[in-house]
């Protein structure tokens, strides 16, 4: 067996650093399936975005262990890369962060030792990348209502609470809840009015709850899942409207959905928007594109867990199952 070339690039001060214990297992796990694993640690927030745009194209597997935060920055240097060389080589994701979003919508194990074994013995994928003004994502741009915790809520508060964390601060943030007057054209279908919340993504949770009305998607289909969310007149349709946040229920009043390639939001003020959890900048005018199919993730088992490329939903009961097992 030929040996391959892996970069395994850990954020050490993501999550609750359930990786430590498992370092020994993990690479082992890589070597037996012959890898040459090169094990680098980041440094700073944007440190494995450089090194993969450094060095990525002379691996074959590039693997990111850490949070949500982590793998947006890895998608981001694979992005720089893919400009610079024309193409890049696939990527495994062991989430270790406090939320885990986009690895709970593509079921994969929160064990990284189970993590790491889906990354050998899986397929290569071709998922969707975002795009806001010349910041990439991998499955949310958002703005309005809540968004502000995830950047605001200190990192030692996010690895040792949770999701508790987010509570905490979003209760805070509803004394003053902050709306934006502006105008929404999906692949030119326009709406306007006053919005507390709008996002655009491409995953099944965000925020580690489900994606707001969510019916059917995929993650290889070129298109995003939109959520805006109306102003509402009064406390009591704010409470309605945060409860089919958490039940997943419709408020036809209130909750706008769309689908869109393309999504242009233009504020009469400027908005501050975030991509994966992380501050992006205000913008007045915001143009959100999705780029088809611009990277390729190793995934495990796709016929138990639910193929991206196709639009069905993983089965409740298999996804049930699964998480219950880790």
């Amino acid at each position: 067996m030929s040996q391959k070339n892996m970069i395994f690039i850990v954020n050490p001060k993501a999550g609750k650093n359930q990786l430590k214990t498992k370092m020994v297992e993990v690479v082992d796990e890589f070597s037996r399936a012959g890898y040459h694993v090169e094990v680098y640690t980041t440094k700073s927030a944007e440190d494995a975005e450089q090194h993969i745009y450094d060095v990525g194209d002379l691996h074959d597997l590039i693997v990111i262990s850490g949070g949500d935060g982590s793998l947006d920055n890895a998608v981001t240097g694979l992005m720089r890369l893919k400009e610079k060389t024309g193409k890049v080589p696939p990527l495994g994701y062991i989430p270790c962060g406090s939320t885990n979003d986009y690895a709970k919508s593509l079921c994969i194990s929160l064990k990284p030792e189970v993590a790491a074994r889906q990354i050998v013995k899986g397929q290569v994928c071709p998922v969707d990348v975002g795009r806001l003004g010349d910041r990439h994502f991998i499955y949310v741009a958002a703005f309005g209502i809540f968004t502000e915790v995830s950047y605001a809520t200190p990192r030692n508060l996010k690895a040792k609470l949770g999701h508790a964390a987010y509570v905490i601060e979003g209760a805070k943030s509803l004394r003053n809840v902050k709306t934006y007057r502006l105008k929404a054209s999906f692949d030119g279908r326009i709406i306007t009015g006053e919005f507390l919340y709008g996002q655009v993504t491409n995953s099944r949770s965000v925020g580690g709850f489900r994606a707001v009305g969510l019916r059917d998607m995929s993650f290889h289909d070129g298109e995003f899942e939109c959520v805006f969310i109306r102003k509402p007149k009064n406390p009591i349709e704010l409470e309605r409207i945060l409860q089919s946040v958490v039940t997943n229920k419709q408020v036809e009043d209130y909750i706008i959905y769309e689908r869109a390639k393309t999504v242009k939001v233009e504020g009469i003020e400027e908005i501050p928007w975030t991509v994966d959890g992380e501050y992006a900048g205000d913008f007045k005018q915001a143009k959100v594109e999705n780029l088809h199919s611009a990277v390729n993730l190793v995934l495990g088992d796709l016929t138990t867990y639910g193929d991206p490329r196709t639009e069905e939903l993983v089965p409740a009961s298999v996804k049930k199952a699964h998480l219950l097992s880790r």
